[in-house]
């Protein structure tokens, strides 16, 4: 399976209709490839709170027009990162998109953990409440987004509803790429999955990004990791890997998931 990470520059410098132009046509510059990932919010901007309520828009949208008939040019599947997407009533949530070849949406994940502690993210949207996966031709992927990486609940959550491949777009601040580069491949150990970790780059509302996307496989092996400017970064996983992996290293049956809390019987 050939997987794209597109590391899109995000900054304040263009429009949100220049970037879905700008991705549109990096995602049809990839026919041949079996999955394409873009970044977290990279139509409004993951730091740029005071522009959300403008820049939101419907699961059904603009960008997910562009991007479904991306994906259908490209004859791919297309993770589109995610959008600031506002719900029927008024609520907003960071939202990310999962296309298949023929531009069919296929997959649609609320990010449960929201950042910024007592300000933005936490404050401005929803959180989600659904783990997300989606069968296809290649394997099972599994959905999360940037600060979910510090919750390690989720991907077990993941693992456990059949994930072999994770995905996280991710706007991850450059001041915490040690981190950044410790979690992913922390997950994709931990869980015995591949994991295509796709972060902006470029600077927005003051925040300069990480970039470094990721690709890791189940052996916590790093496949391919990208600079801090705008590029593609293109690896190949041979999914059988995951299988193999989890016989060889059979550490997953091991769980043992009824550890009683402090103080219980």
């Amino acid at each position: 399976m050939r997987a794209s990470l597109i590391q899109l520059s995000v900054d304040s410098s263009d429009s949100a209709d220049e970037r879905r132009r700008r991705a549109a046509s990096l995602v049809r510059e990839r026919r041949g490839d079996d999955l394409v990932v873009l970044p977290e919010l990279w139509t409004a901007g993951a730091w740029a709170y005071d522009g959300w309520q403008r820049d939101a828009e419907e699961a059904d949208g603009p960008t997910a027009e562009v991007m479904s008939a991306a994906a259908r040019q490209a004859g791919t599947w297309l993770h589109a990162g995610s959008i600031v997407e506002r719900d029927a009533d008024g609520t907003l949530y960071n939202t990310a998109l999962l296309f298949d070849r023929s531009g069919d949406l296929r997959g649609r994940y609320r990010k449960i953990h929201r950042y910024g502690f007592d300000t933005g993210e936490a404050t401005l949207m929803g959180g989600g409440d659904d783990i997300v996966t989606v069968p296809t031709d290649f394997g099972v992927i599994g959905l999360a987004i940037c600060y979910d990486l510090r919750f390690p609940e989720l991907f077990r959550g993941l693992l456990d509803a059949g994930a072999e491949l994770i995905v996280v777009p991710a706007a991850w601040p450059a001041a915490r790429l040690t981190h950044w580069q410790l979690l992913t491949r922390t997950r994709a150990l931990e869980e015995q999955v591949f994991l295509l970790a796709c972060c902006a780059t470029g600077e927005h509302a003051g925040m300069r990004q990480a970039g470094h996307s990721m690709a890791i496989d189940p052996w916590g092996t790093v496949l391919g990791e990208a600079g801090t400017a705008q590029e593609t970064l293109t690896v190949d996983c041979d999914m059988t890997q995951v299988a193999r992996i989890r016989s060889e290293l059979p550490v997953l049956r091991d769980r043992v998931l009824a550890i009683a809390a402090p103080g219980g019987r």
